[in-house]
């Protein structure tokens, strides 16, 4: 689980950070607090939590094994090159 940088607040880079443990109920209570104060605020960011709701209702949850292995060949291989640049 990521961790917040700040106790005071949380900055759009943090939301991008702990979006997936926020929709999953995986945050402390303070720190989603944090979180949602933060959501209040920004509405880029609360457009961004909004936007990750739809698209996991959309799509659900996939399982590994249900990915063909040269397309999560390609996933992990892009991933890996997203941080080289």
């Amino acid at each position: 689980m990521a961790e917040l940088h700040s106790h005071e607040h949380v900055s759009c880079q943090e939301v991008v950070e702990l979006v997936t443990d926020y929709l999953e109920g995986a945050l402390s209570p303070e720190q989603a607090t944090l979180f949602e104060q933060h959501l209040n605020f920004c509405d880029g960011c609360d457009w961004y939590v909004d936007q990750m709701r739809a698209t996991i209702a959309t799509v659900g949850r996939i399982e590994e094994e249900d990915v063909p292995t040269d397309v999560r060949d390609k996933l992990l291989a892009a991933f890996r090159d997203r941080n080289r640049t």
